[in-house]
């Protein structure tokens, strides 16, 4: 079946079931690798995407339910203001172990300051939750949601 979809500001056209996550299609028919596979559960967070400018789970969420929705990868991030700034305290703070997690955990913090831009470290902490870095550079991630919203505030 042919499935419109609307990623990152262009329409894709894809031959894809319905009830195909949009991980694999992200991945594999498009060719965009900056969001990876975790847990194929939602439980990670790793496969974070913006769904009309909410974080999802990419794992979870079925092809077949989004013409119409505007999704958004990590590769359209820099061209955010939230996600530049971002990206920006996660490179001034070296936030990153591995990387693996991170695309997600940018996804995710990009979400929080969208809905609120002065967040507490207990609202960093509990907004986060879902998101797991193997690593252990949680504090690392706190931080740099932080810097980031220092940046957006000045």
């Amino acid at each position: 079946m042919t499935i419109s979809l609307n990623i990152n500001g262009e329409t894709h056209e894809v031959e894809a079931d319905p009830g195909t996550p949009l991980l694999w299609v992200i991945r594999d028919e498009l060719r965009m690798t900056g969001t990876k596979f975790g847990c194929g559960v939602a439980s990670c967070g790793a496969c974070t995407v913006h769904l009309d400018g909410q974080p999802a789970r990419s794992c979870q969420t079925y092809v077949g339910d989004l013409e119409g929705t505007e999704i958004t990868t990590i590769e359209a991030m820099r061209e955010n203001e939230i996600g530049a700034a971002v990206q920006q305290a996660w490179m001034e703070l070296d936030v990153v172990q591995c990387g693996y997690c991170q695309s997600g955990q940018i996804m995710s913090a990009v979400g929080l300051l969208s809905e609120n831009p002065k967040p507490s470290a207990e609202e960093i902490d509990n907004y986060m939750y879902g998101n797991a870095c193997r690593c252990a550079t949680y504090q690392r991630i706190r931080a740099g949601i932080q810097r980031a919203s220092e940046i957006l505030e000045a």
